[in-house]
């Protein structure tokens, strides 16, 4: 199953079949391409309809291999696409387990036509083959992939679902369990589908070929299989104690990670733990109920509510006319550290235009250079960039002590320490040399940027393009319109995000924007329980019932413990005493003291080291009366104090006006934090945990908008 959403009716999506005469007389091959006629831009899905059109030409053509009129039946699709999967957004508004249930059945019995056929199958892979897209091959005997196509995966486990159209049970037979595992559970959670030669490598597929002529390529290969000139050996079983053992340290590797904040992993594996014993039929009947459970589960409907706003995340709320956007053929960055080497190296790659670094001294620019040189050095070493992207980023991103260097740039970033003061005078320089429609932007994290421009002549061209870090990797940038930002400032922030293929909202200049100031509460008041009396090590895993990315205090080490209680103590300034203080992480700071071990494998999260507990005073038991007089937290205190604290930022921020509405807060904290489609961003679990209406007397989303409805539930 999987991938696509839109409001709409269903987009049918055609099985039509024509005879194609296979060369050196191998006879005729029946081949059904799937496609729903429209464009490239909207994805061929199978819904009912078009699964029932399916089922109807796989049985007229079983018919005919009864017949002895066919020799073979190929499956491939429209350009760019095999097919999406099943459209997720019809998915979620069924409402009862029975029809659920018979949403996999009917997948089920059209894709056991390609096994029963009685002639041998192939999948002619063209193009794009996710959730039950891919299944559809993985039904057939053969397959072969074009060496173009964009991505395959079974994505399910990551919007809360399993494999429930063959998957489960057939890629552990096919590739072997450890590999499965990587197929149905690791890439998912990391959004990685396979390239096609990684499909080839571990066994998805059997051959591959140029896209040039992918198809004709494909067809001599099925002759010559039909010949018995191409023989495709298939692995055997592995051993079951080599199962059993995969099984047991995947299920252990999400005990620590997952930690049961979500079923549809554990479900996944369930099934590929039975596959190696299960026969088909019992196999494909455990995925039906998985599937049917898992739809109707809020997990899986705040995961399509999530999917929906990243893949409708390129069209940002609010934005002004992207005619207004300034042209930019030259952008300056003002500091050479390392966000700043980050944002010139990545404007570089994606803008293709000169930049210009300034900082105030030889060694830090040449820092600075020297990071970009180092990164596309590694990039061409990985197959990553080509030598002459490389040559060419080389040549455009230069350095400089000179301020005057940025005056011809028609936008600048600032990208300095994180002080007010130094800020202003940052940009009170550059007003002094740039010209009167250069915009000025602030990659600051969580200061004012109205305040940053009050002294500035033209306030107006002041923008904030906050990044997270890793720049490359992290796909969110908060685009924050201060008192006096105008539409062309606020349009070419919007059209160099666009441009560096990141995901834009616009927030108000509000203290910590949106991802910080979540971020850094939750951080306060886990620091908070433990300045009370509760133990590091209980306070570090309180969340983990959230399933976020990491505990606490990795994250602590990931953002620095110094950025964290600087952020901290912004927010109490700005926002008073609902962002508490902390004595002892000051101490932390101070001593420079890492808060975390190392992992204790790869792939585990750090551990709280237990010895920080010293700077904070002794661990007291639950329920005593702690060190600020009220009692001391246990876990599942920590995590109600938590979202607690969560809701009533949340419906602050809404209030002020931070974001257009709750779904920007969401899209916020996946892209920017991380956090997970079953957590819907987070306003969908602080409704489905009851905490909006005990906090703010409502739902903060519609009931039915991210999670079961009540009258269906």
């Amino acid at each position: 199953m999987t991938t696509t959403t839109d409001v709409r009716a269903e987009r049918v999506t055609h099985s039509r079949v024509r005879d194609v005469e296979l060369p050196g007389g191998a006879g005729t091959l029946a081949l059904v391409t799937l496609d729903n006629g429209l464009d490239h831009t909207k994805p061929s899905t199978l819904g009912p309809e078009g699964m029932a059109e399916l089922t109807a030409a796989l049985t007229a053509l079983r018919e005919r291999a009864g017949r002895g009129e066919i020799a073979a039946v190929g499956v491939t699709g429209k350009p760019y696409f095999l097919a999406a999967g099943a459209d997720l957004l019809q998915v979620s508004t069924v409402t009862s387990h029975d029809q659920a249930l018979e949403l996999g059945r009917s997948g089920h019995a059209a894709y056991e036509l390609l096994h029963t056929m009685g002639v041998p199958t192939f999948a002619f892979v063209n193009g794009l083959a996710l959730g039950g897209g891919l299944e559809v091959a993985l039904n057939c005997d053969y397959r072969t992939v074009a060496s173009d196509a964009p991505a395959l995966g079974l994505p399910e486990t990551g919007l809360g679902l399993v494999p429930g159209w063959g998957g489960a049970y057939l890629v552990p037979r096919l590739v072997g369990i450890e590999k499965a595992v990587d197929v149905v559970l690791t890439r998912p959670a990391a959004q990685k589908p396979f390239k096609p030669r990684e499909a080839l490598e571990i066994g998805l597929v059997d051959a591959m070929f140029d896209a040039a002529d992918y198809l004709e390529q494909s067809l001599a290969w099925a002759a010559r299989v039909l010949r018995g000139e191409t023989s495709v050996p298939r692995r055997e079983l592995d051993p079951q104690p080599v199962w059993d053992a995969v099984v047991a340290a995947t299920r252990q590797q999400l005990d620590a990670v997952v930690a049961g904040s979500r079923p549809a992993p554990y479900r996944a594996l369930d099934l590929l733990a039975a596959a190696r014993t299960a026969t088909r039929a019992e196999a494909f009947a455990a995925e039906d109920q998985a599937l049917a459970d898992l739809i109707m589960s809020d997990e899986m409907r705040a995961s399509v509510y999530a999917f929906q706003l990243v893949s409708g995340g390129k069209k940002p709320v609010g934005a002004p006319d992207r005619s207004l956007a300034r042209p930019v053929t030259r952008v300056g960055i003002v500091g050479a550290g390392l966000m700043a080497a980050q944002i010139a190296l990545l404007v570089s790659q994606r803008l293709g235009v000169p930049v210009v670094m300034r900082d105030l001294d030889t060694e830090r620019v040449a820092k600075g250079l020297g990071y970009v040189k180092a990164t596309t050095d590694k990039l061409v070493a990985r197959g990553r960039m080509t030598p002459e992207a490389a040559a060419r980023i080389a040549a455009s991103v230069t350095g400089t002590t000179e301020i005057g260097d940025l005056a011809s740039c028609d936008v600048v970033i600032e990208a300095v320490t994180e002080v007010m003061g130094l800020k202003k005078k940052v940009f009170a320089e550059l007003e002094g040399i740039v010209s009167p429609e250069t915009v000025l932007a602030t990659n600051t994290s969580a200061l004012s940027v109205t305040e940053m421009a009050s002294d500035l002549a033209h306030p107006e061209r002041v923008v904030g393009i906050h990044f997270f870090n890793p720049v490359a990797q992290m796909p969110l940038v908060e685009v924050v319109q201060a008192a006096e930002t105008s539409d062309e400032a606020l349009a070419t922030a919007f059209a160099i995000t666009k441009k560096l293929r990141k995901t834009a909202v616009l927030v108000a200049d509000r203290p910590g924007f949106v991802v910080n100031r979540l971020l850094v509460l939750v951080m306060g008041k886990v620091v908070e329980a433990i300045e009370n009396g509760t133990s590091v090590e209980v306070a570090d895993t309180a969340l983990a019932p959230l399933g976020l990315p990491m505990p606490t205090f990795e994250l602590f080490d990931l953002v620095g413990p110094a950025v964290g209680l600087h952020v901290l103590t912004s927010l109490r300034e700005d926002l008073g005493d609902r962002f508490p203080t902390s004595p002892g992480l000051e101490r932390l700071v101070a001593d420079g003291t890492r808060v975390v071990l190392d992992r204790p494998a790869p792939g585990l999260p750090k551990p709280v080291d237990p010895s920080i507990q010293a700077v904070f005073g002794e661990a007291l038991a639950a329920g005593a009366t702690g060190r600020h007089g009220t009692p001391v937290l246990d876990a599942a205190g920590v995590l109600d104090s938590v979202l607690t604290a969560l809701t009533v930022e949340v419906g602050h921020m809404l209030d002020e006006g931070v974001v257009a509405g709750p779904q920007q807060i969401d899209l916020c904290m996946i892209l920017g934090a991380g956090w997970g489609f079953h957590t819907g961003g987070i306003t969908p679990y602080l409704d489905r945990a009851g905490c909006s209406e005990k906090v703010l007397g409502r739902r903060i989303l519609p009931d039915g908008a991210a999670n079961v409805p009540e009258s269906v539930a």
